[in-house]
């Protein structure tokens, strides 16, 4: 707790005179670029990684970057923060990105992978099942990276499960379908610090760096455009002819 206060105190001496104006700006409102979904893994810091300011990242933390998909009803089938966090940022704050973020070595993904989840205390057991779509891919033979640990394929299709399971709810898929929304994917590799973004015409995780973003973007200054769409009637675990 001491470092925590230390912080604190640093922040208020060191940087919040940099940041005094940014602050009063955002008082009464926000307009972030982005929902942004990543795993509540200490060593995942968005907007370290994404070199964002306050009030830019609109963002959810949970075990393992999990999304709980939505019932026929639209109601979700975890739990309701996860659900009422996509609505808001949907609906309220009009978001026009929202980005789904593995990382390297998760301990909920080594968890699902290892058949321990049964052991592990009750809500977690629980809140892990939402993993295992992308389990069932991996154990069938799927493979984005046959290179990488099994723990760290299953995260990175845990990333696309989750993607999937956004689309699942309504308020998403309509705003999709529309060009106003963009779905991405993207993997925190944490030993080398690079992030990836899956491209669906290669079918895996391909490095961010200045070449390809520009390639996929054109110049970084210019307009956004998708990393990744996802639409509801095609699913990525039907699409077998992707090299």
């Amino acid at each position: 707790m001491k470092k925590l206060i230390r912080g604190i105190v640093e922040f208020r001496e060191q940087k919040l005179p940099d940041y005094s104006q940014r602050f009063r700006d955002l008082a009464y409102q926000q307009v972030p670029d982005a929902l942004f979904i990543t795993c509540a893994d200490s060593r995942v810091v968005p907007n370290l990684m994404v070199s964002t300011e306050p009030g830019d990242l609109f963002t959810v933390r949970n075990v393992g970057n999990l999304m709980p998909p939505a019932d026929a009803q639209g109601h979700s089938e975890g739990d309701l923060s996860e659900a009422s966090a996509i609505e808001y940022a949907v609906s309220v704050l009009k978001v026009p990105n929202i980005v789904v973020c593995g990382h390297s070595e998760c301990g909920a993904m080594k968890a699902v992978l290892g058949g321990k989840a049964d052991s592990l205390p009750p809500n977690l057991a629980k809140w892990l099942h939402h993993a295992h779509p992308a389990a069932e891919r991996l154990a069938s033979g799927d493979r984005l990276d046959p290179s990488l640990s099994e723990h760290d394929q299953l995260s990175q299709l845990n990333v696309l499960a989750q993607l999937e399971h956004l689309m699942t709810y309504q308020v998403v898929r309509d705003q999709v379908e529309a060009g106003t929304l963009t779905l991405s994917g993207w993997w925190f590799d944490i030993g080398s610090g690079d992030v990836l973004a899956y491209r669906d015409e290669h079918r895996a995780f391909v490095l961010i760096n200045r070449d390809n973003a520009e390639r996929w973007h054109g110049p970084l200054s210019g307009p956004e455009q998708a990393t990744f769409m996802l639409k509801p009637q095609d699913s990525l675990w039907r699409r077998q002819d992707h090299g």
